[in-house]
């Protein structure tokens, strides 16, 4: 094969494969790929709900459609042409779906759902209309606590009562001896809240003077989760102490003695809240829950745009590589031009040559240098035929692929746009977060230098009472103690409140 036809075949193989990359065909058939199994996801998690197609295809600026039929409007979440529709999303879901870029880029048309709620649970569908592909996904909700055990005394018997709210689906509760053998206890109480979650709770009798260990388990199979406590009850935990006179009279003593300090403390303490909220009022600051409230709306607000603005750097990230290639292929073309116009002058000087000799008259051998200055021509005819079709075709993918290069630099220069904006408002996000802390720590100051007071008289009322018992033992010495705890008591409270005043 001679070297023009090898350059021929070369360019004509070059120029094919840019068409197929610029007019992007899918052929053969696309099916949607999800989970067999439900997904399960507790309240307040961020889940993936899974569904690609096979084969896997770009699917950027396709139109991607997630739904529920149960729902009014039915619309989860819907992309087109690489554009969010956000108007016809149902409000349940504002602001908790999105889609990423890299993975739509190999047909992963994954939904990411965020802060997931109890009314999320159901069968979704995912779609892809331009190859009539879909499947369904199925969301299962779910919501756990860890239970607690309280005792309580009844005459000669001990109660202790298993409770653990806020669980979804309906849980089952169970209790089993240390050593694994179950036993008979109270019907189990299962109540559902106005939240829809549900509140368990269950009770088990014991006799005193004896030890027991036991297992509270909390499970819901749906989900597989399953929460318990222990606790080892032993028996002696309810003995009667013995009980003079004299005893009766000590403790009564320290009781009084205790109950007045701390009246006596509670009544300063008030006075000096009331003092602090009067200046609350007077510098007419929000009400610390208000501004908790406001905090973590800021926080919500400043994460969606933390989103937001991942999404956008994707798809700047996607638009500029887009780019690089599309220049590419334009250098590429405007090489392949080159040859192709080089060989057709070629082709053209050769044609002159031919049609130079065939009016030359040959001495020798006429017919069949006739005859192969015939063929020359012909080939030469067919060569310019093929070259000049390339030609065309080449300035029109040139032409193409610079319509697709400015419309995608006015789309990088609208997403440079939009992410500065986003920045802004970050940073105004941010500040207005700090503000907030700051308020919020200063607040949290003055509000720890009037739970002083109210800790210390915790701490008073629990040490008089512990001594109680030690009084059983040694009154005298227990007494002294207590008198000289009261004074240092009455010392700490009587500087700390001169620093306030």
């Amino acid at each position: 094969m001679s070297p023009i036809k090898n350059k021929h075949l070369l360019v004509l193989h070059h120029v094919v494969v840019v068409l197929l990359f610029l007019t992007q065909t899918c052929g053969g058939q696309h099916q949607m790929i999800g989970p067999t199994q439900p997904v399960v996801a507790m309240i307040g998690d961020d889940i993936i709900l899974p569904c690609h197609l096979e084969p896997a295809v770009d699917a950027v600026d396709l139109t991607v459609d997630w739904s529920r039929t149960d729902l009014k409007p039915r619309s989860v979440y819907v992309r087109r042409e690489g554009v969010e529709l956000l108007t016809e999303q149902n409000p349940l879901y504002t602001g908790r779906t999105s889609l990423s870029v890299n993975k739509l880029q190999c047909g992963d048309v994954s939904l990411k759902l965020s802060t997931v709620q109890l009314s999320d649970a159901g069968t979704y569908k995912c779609l892809v209309p331009k190859f009539n592909a879909e499947t369904v996904v199925t969301l299962a909700v779910g919501s756990v606590s860890s239970p607690v055990i309280e005792l309580t005394n009844v005459k000669n018997e001990m109660v202790l009562e298993c409770k653990s709210n806020g669980w979804y689906p309906e849980p089952q509760m169970l209790w089993v001896y240390s050593e694994g053998k179950p036993i008979t206890v109270e019907p189990t109480k299962n109540v559902r809240g106005s939240d829809g979650l549900y509140a368990v709770s269950s009770k088990v009798t014991v006799e005193k003077g004896q030890s027991y260990s036991f297992t509270c388990k909390v499970q819901q199979k749906n989900i597989s989760q399953i929460k318990e406590t222990h606790i080892h009850v032993s028996g002696d935990l309810f003995m009667v102490q013995s009980n003079t006179a004299v005893h009766i009279t000590i403790n009564l003593a320290v009781c009084l003695i205790s109950v007045g300090t701390a009246v006596i403390l509670i009544w300063k303490c008030g006075q000096k809240k009331t003092e602090i909220s009067k200046q609350d009022e007077d510098e007419n600051e929000p009400h610390q829950t208000e501004m908790e409230e406001k905090l973590q709306r800021e926080r919500e607000e400043k994460k969606r745009l933390e989103d937001e603005l991942q999404n956008k750097e994707e798809d700047f990230e996607h638009v500029r590589q887009t780019i690089e290639k599309l220049m590419e292929q334009k250098t590429s073309l405007k090489n392949q031009r080159t040859k192709l116009n080089t060989l057709l002058q070629e082709d053209h000087t050769g044609m002159k040559e031919v049609m130079k000799k065939e009016k030359e008259t040959p001495k020798l051998d006429k017919e069949k240098k006739k005859n192969k200055l015939v063929d020359k021509k012909t080939d030469l005819e067919k060569r310019i035929k093929v070259h000049d079709e390339l030609l065309k075709m080449t300035e029109k993918l040139m032409e193409e692929t610079e319509n697709i290069i400015i419309q995608m630099t006015e789309r990088k220069g609208k997403l440079e746009i939009d992410k500065e904006q986003i920045i802004k408002h970050l940073r105004k996000k941010q500040e207005d977060i700090e503000e907030i802390k700051k308020k919020l720590s200063e607040k949290q100051a003055r509000n720890n230098e009037q739970d002083r007071v109210t800790r210390q008289i915790k701490y008073g009322v629990c040490c008089f009472f512990l001594l109680l018992s030690f009084c059983n033992v040694m009154p005298n010495v227990s007494l002294f103690v207590c008198f000289k705890f009261i004074l240092y008591t009455f010392k700490q409270e009587m500087q700390f409140y001169c620093i306030l005043s």
